[in-house]
């Protein structure tokens, strides 16, 4: 079963490469720390609302589009099982 920080991470990660970006670009454009990207990235880490509404700036989504492009990860990957 996918966490809800692995769904994350996964969509997240998945954003950022669509959009061509590196994590390196992706943390400075969203003015968050490039070792707090990662750690989201890898589903080490429960961001607060603050930084997914930078991610998703970011990203040039809403955070409600971020948040459920989590949850579609997370309740495909958990039919699989």
């Amino acid at each position: 079963m996918t966490t809800p920080d692995q769904a994350l991470a996964s969509t997240v990660g998945r954003l950022r490469l669509e959009r061509g970006m590196t994590q390196e670009a992706l943390a400075f454009k969203a003015d968050v720390a490039v070792a707090t990207l990662r750690r989201i990235e890898r589903g080490r880490s429960n961001p607060k609302w603050p930084t997914l509404v930078k991610i998703a700036n970011a990203l040039q989504i809403t955070p409600s589009e971020l948040l459920a492009a989590r949850e579609g990860v997370s309740e495909s990957r958990s039919k699989r099982t």
